[in-house]
């Protein structure tokens, strides 16, 4: 998508409000949100400001000035916004201009380039096999004098004794036992579809989705390859809808 086509999708769509995104070293996003009236053409050259010292393994309070520079080609609707609202990722600069070399996706553009021009081969494609629990709840501590961590499913196997649900209705998931049983053992279809659904939209191609061999709601859903920065972009649209639908379902 070109930056005018950018800007066409805002109007067409009534977008309200751009938000522009980046990945922290350890795969966390991070955004900030522009009305949709200040987005022009300049601002895919400009890009937006933000405090780079404020981002761990970042830069120090010294240098924190730092940019973000839209992707044109790394777009796609929210879909949880309650205003109109489009995400697009960025790359990281500095003021003068320089890409920021801690970037992680100027690392992986870095890396096809090397691939290129070392004449190992014209492309590499990535397909992780992303796999994720849905909890229904989760809790933890680490304190001064005590540390505890809790993590629970309706489905779980440790839970053939519940009572919570107004009577144990059974087909608990046995202990990795989870391997694409039916319902009413697997009680996660009409999520894992609804996550599907929202990162097609998104724009990803889905392969399939099922559930995984643990107890507790282990989950799969596998999206079709692509090269590696492409594959990472991909990656960080597909962990942003899985956890905002499972949040939608009272999950974890």
């Amino acid at each position: 998508m070109s930056v005018e086509n950018v800007l066409k999708t805002i109007q067409e769509n009534n977008i309200e409000w751009v938000d522009f995104r980046f990945v922290d070293l350890s795969g966390r996003a991070h955004h900030i949100s522009l009305p949709a009236s200040e987005v022009d053409a300049e601002t895919f050259v400009n890009g937006v400001a933000f405090d780079g010292s404020s981002i761990p393994g970042y830069r120090g309070i010294e240098e924190s000035d730092m940019v973000m520079l839209p992707d044109p080609e790394a777009v796609f609707i929210d879909p949880f916004t309650q205003h109109p609202t489009l995400n697009i990722l960025c790359d990281i600069a500095t003021p003068d201009g320089e890409k920021y070399d801690r970037d992680p996706r100027g690392i992986a553009k870095k890396a096809e380039a090397f691939l290129q021009s070392a004449g190992v081969g014209t492309a590499a494609f990535f397909a992780p096999e992303s796999e994720f629990f849905i909890f229904d709840d989760v809790r933890y501590e680490s304190g001064m004098n005590s540390s505890s961590f809790f993590v629970d499913s309706e489905e779980a196997a440790w839970n053939t004794n519940r009572k919570e649900e107004g009577g144990n209705l059974g087909f608990k998931v046995g202990v990795k036992g989870g391997y694409v049983p039916v319902a009413p053992v697997d009680t996660q279809q009409d999520i894992r579809s609804e996550m599907c659904r929202l990162i097609e939209e998104a724009g990803l191609r889905i392969e399939r989705h099922h559930h995984e061999v643990a107890t507790a709601g282990q989950a799969e859903i596998n999206f079709r390859f692509d090269t590696l920065k492409k594959t990472a972009d991909n990656l960080l649209v597909y962990k942003y809808i899985v956890h905002n639908t499972a949040r939608q379902y009272g999950k974890v």
